[in-house]
């Protein structure tokens, strides 16, 4: 019965239910490496970070998405919206385009809130009980986002403190860190920053 159904499908319609089931399965399995504390952007070593060739990130709050934006998370929550978007309007939207455009925007738009609520919980966390000055220096983790050399730019980065996962901006004074590298913090530079160095780095 499904082979049917899917047989029944124009080529557009098969385009977005794969989008749409695709993305979703990806969701499915990052919120639970998520919630079970694993770092969901670490790929096996693959790096899933899209390069813009920006050297400063800037945070949401700031008015400036950035380089934060292009993300593999970021990537699978706007074909998330933009796919199931799509399947549910085509029986009521007779215009191609603008179901397009709708289902773009509504892309876009889950992308903004899902970050926007990323960056609160990180406040939270940040702003906890755990004092980053005292706790985090020494701290081993994952780089989330590339961490360009020679402080020239900011990166992300994901420690353990206390058993718990916490996410922090992040500079190196050596050369760039690329995602999913094993780092070691090196200085606090503030509440919401890192110094950091590739823990291979250390190895001779």
């Amino acid at each position: 019965m499904i082979t049917e159904w899917w047989t029944s499908l124009d080529p557009f319609m098969k385009i977005l239910w794969f989008v749409a089931l695709a993305s979703s399965v990806i969701f499915v399995i990052e919120s639970i490496m998520t919630f079970i504390g694993a770092d969901a952007g670490d790929t096996g070593g693959i790096d899933m970070d899209f390069d813009t060739g920006l050297d400063s990130p800037s945070d949401i709050d700031s008015g400036n998405f950035g380089s934060n934006l292009y993300t593999f998370r970021n990537f699978v929550n706007f074909c998330l919206g933009f796919g199931w978007t799509a399947i549910l309007l085509r029986p009521k939207v007779d215009s191609t385009w603008l179901l397009l455009l709708i289902a773009i925007a509504v892309g876009v738009v889950l992308v903004a809130i899902v970050m926007y609520m990323f960056k609160l919980l990180s406040n939270m966390q940040q702003s906890g009980t755990i004092n980053v000055y005292k706790s985090a220096a020494g701290c081993q983790g994952r780089v989330y986002l590339t961490i360009p050399g020679e402080r020239s730019g900011e990166g992300k980065v994901q420690i353990s403190i206390n058993n718990a996962v916490r996410e922090y901006n992040a500079v190196t004074d050596g050369d760039t860190i690329a995602n999913g590298k094993s780092i070691k913090v090196v200085e606090v530079i503030d509440s919401n920053t890192l110094l950091v160095e590739e823990i291979n780095s250390l190895i001779i």
